[in-house]
């Protein structure tokens, strides 16, 4: 590989061939890009879903055991 990129110019070896790569692979790197990013907004949402039903149920349950039957 390395004799083939040995006798173009710099121009290609650093501009052609990395924006060949892009538009080849471009679409299945924004797809993986997206995906991450979508993961992690899911487990963010899930997170702060959880974290404010923990708080409602401990403010009920604890507002309910202070009462005085």
């Amino acid at each position: 590989m390395r004799e083939i990129f040995t006798g173009l110019p710099w121009w290609v070896k650093w501009i052609a061939v990395p924006v060949i790569a892009l538009v080849v692979f471009g679409g299945l790197i924004a797809s993986v890009v997206g995906f991450v990013i979508g993961l992690i907004f899911k487990a963010l949402v899930f997170v702060a879903l959880v974290g404010g039903l923990i708080y409602v149920v401990r403010k009920f349950t604890a507002s309910s055991s202070s009462r005085d039957w």
